[in-house]
């Protein structure tokens, strides 16, 4: 909810759709279309990495963000092995200008 407290406050004509649980995350890409998504990696049900993954496998234009608090190197390396960018928590104003910047940005 903070997240998108976040941008709402700086993107207020977007459209954003939550989901509780990697698994609903998964579900939700199937039948929403959306161009972006953020994902932290400890949720509940599957990792968001592996969430992420899956979703990037039906929906590989999808942009995704992954937050978390535990930014070691193997975390970092699987955001980048999904062609994402791993955002460290807590969520702030720079954590979400991260985040905008990559969603609408990058290729």
């Amino acid at each position: 909810m903070l997240i998108r407290t976040h941008i709402l406050a700086q993107r207020p004509h977007w459209i954003i759709s939550e989901a509780a649980c990697g698994e609903e995350a998964i579900a939700l890409a199937d039948t929403t279309l959306f161009d972006y998504c953020t994902m932290d990696i400890n949720m509940p049900g599957i990792p968001g990495t592996d969430a992420a993954e899956q979703i990037l496998a039906n929906h590989p234009s999808i942009k995704i963000v992954i937050f978390s608090a535990n930014i070691q190197e193997t975390h970092q390396n699987r955001a980048h092995a999904l062609a994402s960018i791993l955002v460290a928590k807590p969520v702030t104003e720079k954590s979400i200008a991260l985040t905008l910047d990559y969603f609408e940005n990058t290729q």
